[in-house]
Parts: C-alpha cells; structure tokens; sequence
C-alpha cells in the first residue's frame, strides 16, 4: 500500500460486503416467496423483502464504488486524499441512512416508488454523502496526476450523484413521474455506472496485465464514447408504454441496439489486454473476477437487454420474467462481479498479505457465476411461457404463475447457489489460509 489514506478503501470494503450478504440472502428469501407465497405474509411481507433486496443491492455497489475510488485514485493522482475524515464522515452518514431505510421500511414507512423508496431524510443525506464525496475526490484528483483512468472515474461519479437530484423530483402526473424516475434509474446503471466500470476496469487491468497505461487508455475513451452515446437516449426503451410520445419507441429501439457495444467493447478490451500483458500477476483471483465481470457482463447487459429491447418484442414481454432474467444477469456481471474483483485486488494489499484464500474465491466465483447463469436461464424460460400464456393467450395473471412454480423452485435452487459463493467469498477475504509446513530432513542418530 503506497499511501496511508488508501486504508479508508478497507471500512468501504468491510461495509459493502456486509450489505452484500445481506441482500443475497434477502434475495433468496424473496425467492422462496415465489414457490411459497404466503410465506412470512403476516409478519414480512414480499413487499418489504424485495425492498430490503434492491436497495441494499444499491447501497453496497455505491459503497463498492466509492472504495475503490478512495483506493485507486491515491496512486492514480500521486496524493494522499485530500481529507480521510471527510471520507469516514461520508461512510457514517450512508451507513446511518441505509439503517433508517430499513428500519422505516420495516416499519411500513416508505416512498412507493420502486428503488426510490427512501424516506425524505434519507434521500438528503445520501444527497450531502455524495456532495462530501464528490468535493474530497474532486480536490485530491485536481491537486495530483490527471490520469485518462480518473478523468473517467470523476465524470462517472459527478453524474451519478447529480443525478440523484432527480429521485426528489415526483410529480402527481404518473407518465411525468416514470420519465424523472427512470432519469435516476436507468441513468445510472446505463450510463453512468458504466463509466466507473470502465474506469475500476482499466485501473485492474493496468495493474494485472503490466499493458502500458497509453494502450488502456485508449480503449477507455472508446468505450465511453460508445457508453454515453447509446445510454442517453436508450433511456427511450422505458418511455414505450408510460403515455409518452410514440416516437419513442423508434428513438428506444435504436440507440438501446447499440448498447450492447459499449459491454462487447469492455469484454474484448479485458481479454485483449491479458493477451498483450502476459505477466505473471499472483492474484489470480482478481484476474478471473475482471474477466468474468466484462464477460457476463456483456451477456446479461448486451445480449439480454437486446432480447426485448426492440418495442415490436418489448410490447409482449416487458414486465415478464425475461426483465428479471436480464436484471440478475446484468447487474452480477456489470457492477457485482466487477466491486468483487476490486476487492479481490485491494484485500490482499490493504490487510498486507500476499493473495490468500485464492482457491476458495475462485470457487466462489464459479460457484456464484454458474448460479446466476442457470437463474437466467430459467427465468428466461419462465418469461417466455409468460409471455405466451398471459399477453397472447389472454389467460389470468395469478392462474400463469401457478402454472410457473417448478421454474420458481429451480430459480431458489439456483439461488442457493449463489448466496453460498457469495458467504464463500466473504469467508475468502477474511480468513487466513493456513500454511502448509513441509517436514525437513529427519536427523539419522550417528550421522
């Protein structure tokens, strides 16, 4: 570890896998919910499990994020960060918040829009969060080394908490209401969250492969070009049916194809940059986590997202199973996997070890990835039949669920699978490997 300040990182670290251990079980309880309905009904209902599910999910990536910025961008500007208590106050306040918010959720307090729940007071401190943030990044990158890695990783961020100002904004209207909504939501997990993925990408590249920074650099500023250029507008593909305007659907369809550039773009550049380092990096864990991330990554974001992006399908299926397929997938790939290779990186080096455990977060990862490919799987299947029986065939929303339970039971098996990789993984990060001793020479009496 090259400078002090880098060991705030370890708190954001600690506090997002807590939060992810959380929200993977959260998951799997949501799930058995599916097979057994009334499960809990009196006394937790799914309303406030899939709340626990999704906001947790958010808050632990956003503490990923922040982590790793107060990790890389000390070595990428060349300065300690400008104020560490800032950094711990800023962790507090999150901290603080998430805990109201679920307490208040508990409880039967929320705001009813979907990811936005928050109570008020929350929102505002995640606001004042993300202010502190961005003023503590934003004086350490301007007082040191600019970096192609940390312009993209500020511009990234600066857009996300500006964006937030967006989850204030509720109109009475609920076609204005789902417009300003999908402003926050779509925004940032389509364009700005992919900045920093790019961004913390880059960083693990450069220190995993050994390319030279102007060869990474340039592929950076490719796939942010093609980030920004099909996420603004694909934004389009949630206005089809909301009461806006029709030409939204043709704006939807075509800038959201081109989606799946930017992901096929992060995919290549991983593996083309492990092709061209071919160094020799003990990390080996960190290694399969970056390219596992742009892999699935471009298969749940791109491939996915394009099966029912286009309006013509999106009519049929949008609201069906095939979103929550493309939603699992997406998000493990793209942001999941991607936080659990930084930590995979900076564990190690913030608790001053060599990589340890490297065999059980491998497993992890397979274990975790294996389990979310096959609840995609299913869950596509789920939709499909959905889509057939429900929007082409006319019948009952609740009488094509029941038709659907053995899909639910194999979705909490392949949940299972996945909360037991993520345990693994934070079992990896924390715990000692035991050293083998090997036995010396036994002494022969008389020699």
């Amino acid at each position: 570890m090259k400078y002090q300040s880098q060991r705030v990182a370890y708190w954001y670290f600690l506090a997002a896998m807590t939060l992810f251990g959380i929200q993977v079980l959260g998951g799997l309880l949501a799930g058995w919910v599916y097979v057994s309905p009334n499960f809990l009904a009196e006394i937790l209902p799914f309303n406030v499990i899939r709340m626990i599910h999704t906001n947790s999910l958010i808050v632990w990536l956003l503490l990923g994020f922040f982590g790793a910025a107060y990790y890389l961008v000390p070595e990428e500007a060349e300065r300690e960060v400008f104020s560490v208590k800032l950094a711990y106050l800023q962790l507090i306040i999150l901290l603080v918040g998430t805990l109201g918010a679920v307490g208040s959720y508990l409880v039967g307090i929320h705001g009813g829009r979907e990811f936005l729940e928050q109570p008020l007071w929350v929102k505002f401190g995640i606001l004042v969060a993300a202010v502190i943030f961005l003023v503590n990044i934003s004086l350490t990158v301007l007082a040191g080394r600019k970096t192609a890695i940390t312009n993209i990783l500020l511009m990234g961020l600066w857009l996300l908490c500006l964006l937030w100002v967006f989850a204030f904004i509720n109109p009475d209207n609920l076609s204005l209401d789902k417009m300003y909504w999908w402003m926050v939501v779509h925004l940032w997990v389509e364009a700005t969250w992919e900045l920093v993925m790019a961004a913390i990408l880059g960083y693990l590249m450069l220190k995993l492969t050994g390319v030279d920074r102007e060869v990474v650099e340039k592929w950076l500023y490719v796939i942010v070009a093609t980030a920004l250029f099909s996420g603004i507008l694909g934004t389009g593909h949630h206005f089809y049916w909301i009461g806006t305007p029709g030409y939204w659907q043709w704006i939807g369809s075509i800038f959201s194809t081109f989606e799946v550039i930017p992901f096929f773009a992060m995919m290549s550049f991983a593996f083309v940059m492990v092709w061209k380092g071919r160094k020799n990096h003990p990390n080996k864990a960190a290694l399969l986590w970056s390219l596992g991330a742009s892999t699935v990554a471009f298969f749940g974001a791109g491939v996915w997202g394009f099966l029912h992006t286009l309006h013509g399908v999106n009519f049929y299926t949008h609201g069906t199973q095939i979103t929550a397929a493309h939603g699992h997938l997406a998000f493990y790939g793209a942001y999941v996997a991607l936080n659990l290779a930084m930590f995979s990186y900076a564990m190690p080096v913030l608790r001053e070890r060599a990589p340890y455990n490297q065999v059980l977060n491998m497993a992890s990862f397979w274990l975790m990835t294996g389990g979310m490919a096959f609840m995609t799987f299913v869950l596509t299947f789920a939709g499909t039949i959905q889509t057939h029986m429900q929007r082409i065939v006319g019948e009952y929303y609740m009488v094509v669920q029941d038709q659907l339970g053995l899909f639910y039971l194999m979705r909490f098996g392949a949940g299972a699978a996945v909360v037991l990789g993520a345990l693994l993984f934070i079992y990896s990060q924390f715990v000692v490997r035991r050293e083998v001793v090997k036995p010396g020479p036994v002494a022969v009496p008389g020699e």
